[in-house]
């Protein structure tokens, strides 16, 4: 029963994966009459949004069950879709992203729990699966968006529809595992999360990582390509082609296994920094997308290890609220990211890419210190 719920969880990754409007979502945006400071202005709402709904999520699943929150959680994901397609103001895309807010603060930390808890002795092979699959549908969503792109950019948007709604069916055929039910203490939850100092460096970290990579490979990456000359018709191609890499996340565990965590991701940040700056300073449009490739794909590896990381640092039942009390603390993070590289797009796209270097350098050093205390903790 454990494969089975395994083996569904990475179907719906997959069919969340496919979001055909992907390679051409800020243009969509643009064209039904938002700017881009409108567009990171809604973003940041939504990062805001998640953190007044992660922990009262957390505190649903682990007590009434990872199935029925993920079972409502994905029925709004479908919702917020139907939204976005009917949106044609910013009051459109207000209203989806408080649905979008909400499914996605109740899919985050009860997936992760879920899948924890169907799979301990394996947990990082099976993130790494998770993440992976979703990383094919992304692929396959963007490759196929090419020959929708040039017809209309309405119609990528509503066959993105389809995969919601079959992974919103898909969801009622897992079998839940464990959870605490009326045992679980949201006051004691906290108190137990915050014992844990370190670990919030680590999650701190792994936010800039993570809100930086995705402002760079969803949002930027656009601004650039017509930057350096790239033609509209190839975007499709350039995401399908950044989701390529995001299939070495199935290999994370053998390398980390054979390097450490600890290495891993420190390279994994190096590698960030480094090509963010030469996608501020680069005119070639060659370089832009090897830029853009090394920065998806070293983003992807580090999805597995800190899902992994997280889960094994609870020690407690209800490990669905604490990781949501760390998806708020990385959701603060990231509404900050977004209202300050909003800003920072009005002065230049050079300016922007430098600024979001300099951000990776901060979380570089904050993973190091992360690393060094967990090293004199267990000496």
């Amino acid at each position: 029963m454990k494969n089975k719920n395994l083996y569904i969880m990475y179907a719906i990754s997959f069919l969340h994966g496919l979001v055909f409007y992907g390679p051409v979502a800020t243009l969509f945006r643009q064209s039904r009459g938002l700017t881009l400071s409108e567009i990171f202005l809604l973003e940041s709402t939504l990062m805001m949004l998640m953190i007044a709904f992660e922990v009262p999520w957390g505190y649903f699943a682990d007590r009434f069950g990872y199935k029925k929150t993920l079972s409502i959680a994905y029925f709004l994901f479908l919702l917020s879709k139907i939204v976005f397609y009917m949106s044609r103001s910013f009051i459109g895309f207000l209203i989806e992203a408080v649905i979008a807010a909400l499914a996605i603060s109740g899919v985050s930390g009860c997936d992760s729990a879920f899948i924890y808890e169907s799979n301990k002795e394996e947990a990082e092979k099976s993130f790494g699966k998770y993440s992976a699959f979703s990383s094919a549908g992304f692929l396959i969503g963007a490759f196929l968006s090419t020959f929708m792109i040039d017809v209309s950019l309405d119609i990528p948007v509503i066959l993105t529809i389809i995969p919601y709604a079959i992974a919103f069916l898909l969801i009622f055929f897992v079998k839940d595992v464990k959870y605490v039910g009326n045992g679980i203490n949201m006051k004691d939850s906290f108190k137990c999360a915050f014992s844990e100092k370190n670990i919030f460096l680590f999650i701190m970290s792994l936010a800039l990582l993570g809100e930086v990579a995705r402002a760079l490979c969803v949002f930027l990456n656009q601004l650039k390509y017509i930057e350096v000359g790239i033609n509209l018709k190839y975007f499709g191609i350039l995401t399908a082609m950044l989701q390529i890499v995001g299939l070495a996340s199935l290999k994370t565990y053998k390398i980390s296994e054979r390097f450490g965590q600890e290495k891993v991701i420190k390279i994994i940040f190096i590698l960030v920094a480094v090509n963010t700056f030469i996608l501020a300073y680069t005119s070639s449009y060659i370089i832009t997308v090897l830029a853009l490739i090394f920065i998806q794909g070293a983003f992807v590896l580090s999805n597995p290890l800190s899902m992994d990381i997280q889960n094994k640092s609870v020690t407690t039942d209800n490990r669905a609220t604490i990781l949501s009390i760390y998806a708020m603390t990385a959701d603060i993070i990231n509404s900050a990211i977004n209202i300050a590289v909003g800003k920072a797009t009005n002065v230049s796209l050079k300016f922007t890419f430098v600024f979001c270097g300099a951000l990776i350098i901060v979380g570089f050093i904050f993973v190091s210190v992360y690393f060094k205390k967990e090293t004199v903790r267990r000496n």
